[in-house]
């Protein structure tokens, strides 16, 4: 776990408080990016402590949902925090629901506070820092305002970004092994977008670097700039140069399928 912490240029923290949780949280976005080119370059993804952290600290790599928010959280209980996995379901394009385990999410306690806080680093593009997990209002965040409203059903929660729907939480605790079937169905079905498209993308200080198969999409401050790579050692080397990622080869591109 010390060297897991310095993968993200952090310190143990003397206490488990919520500016600990935030600074934490701040720094993963910032250097472990979010990744799905496992599935592209045929990797396994188990869905376990062990394999995770070697995944995220000894390799040095990135990864989605379960695999970040799985690291995340065997992190913050090291360190002290009390975490709650918990299985969300995503809203799409058009305002339906993904598949059940299509999200993980952490609920954390810390010591100085009467709040939990909903933790994410497996989102992608998502708020910088933990929420309120209680709070019904408007939070307001470097990413946008955010809000946490009752969902439909007794028990669920729809996470808010900017009056558009993120997901929706169950609150029910949860496992990592709970979560296999939605890790197996985001590697392995056409409709998944993960299948689709290979990406890699990570929280900087001005806004946000991603590189989408061969294209670097830099975000500075709300100015976007793309940049195509002529060729596989362009894209090898913007690999490692913003995202810190040795790969021995690209992962290809998938083909356009027909749903």
């Amino acid at each position: 776990m010390d060297a897991y912490l310095r993968r993200i240029g952090a310190t143990r923290p003397a206490r488990t408080d919520a500016a600990a949780l935030r600074d934490l949280q701040l720094r993963h976005l910032q250097t472990v990016p979010f990744e799905n080119l496992s599935i592209h370059l045929g990797e396994d993804i188990v869905l376990e402590e062990k394999p995770l952290l070697a995944k995220v600290v000894d390799a040095r790599r990135g990864g989605f949902c379960y695999e970040l928010n799985g690291a995340f959280a065997a992190l913050l209980r090291d360190l002290g925090f009390t975490v709650t996995l918990l299985q969300a379901r995503v809203f799409g394009p058009g305002g339906q629901l993904g598949i059940p385990y299509d999200h993980l999410a952490l609920r954390v306690e810390t010591a100085d506070s009467s709040h939990s806080w909903l933790a994410d680093v497996g989102f992608g593009d998502h708020s910088h820092y933990p929420l309120a997990f209680d709070e019904r209002g408007d939070q307001q965040d470097p990413a946008g305002t955010f809000r946490i409203a009752e969902g439909p059903e007794l028990g669920d929660l729809d996470v808010y970004r900017d009056g558009k729907p993120q997901f929706r939480l169950e609150t029910r605790p949860r496992s990592l092994a709970d979560f296999t079937a939605g890790a197996w169905w985001h590697r392995t079905s056409p409709a998944s977008h993960f299948t689709q498209s290979v990406v890699c993308s990570r929280l900087t200080p001005e806004g946000r670097i991603t590189l989408s198969g061969r294209k670097l999409v830099t975000t500075e401050h709300g100015e976007r700039q793309e940049q195509p790579l002529a060729d596989d050692a362009a894209v090898l080397a913007a690999y490692r140069d913003h995202f810190g990622l040795l790969l021995d080869r690209v992962p290809p591109t998938p083909e356009p399928t027909e749903i």
